[in-house]
């Protein structure tokens, strides 16, 4: 059974958004892609980079699927799994997540 954290209000999180949340030890980048309740939640840990700032990129949608940006050497990486576009072998955890009563919740690993 997962530990459910609340990180906050999905009203907080701005369409077009990510945000950082620390679950356990772990940083999460939370993105918001539309103005809908739909989340992705993945390592805010550039590995190319080792530097956590996935949740400060750009979201772009590609061939029909929603992709950030890192801001530090611009891989991309799918918000729905974390695979990396251009090195599979540097992709990112992704994590369950859920919305109770408009709080964003997502399960510690």
């Amino acid at each position: 059974m997962s530990q459910w954290i609340s990180v906050c209000p999905l009203a907080e999180i701005l369409p077009g958004t990510g945000v950082c949340a620390l679950i356990g030890e772990q940083q999460v980048a939370i993105f918001r892609p539309r103005a809908d309740e739909q989340l992705y939640a993945i390592s805010n840990i550039d590995p190319f980079a080792q530097a956590s700032v996935l949740s400060r990129g750009l979201i772009a949608e590609h061939q029909g699927e929603l992709w950030v940006a890192s801001p530090l050497k611009k891989q991309h990486f799918r918000l729905h799994d974390g695979w990396c576009m251009e090195d599979e072998s540097r992709s990112v955890a992704s994590f369950t997540h859920r919305i109770v009563d408009g709080m964003v919740q997502v399960a510690a690993q």
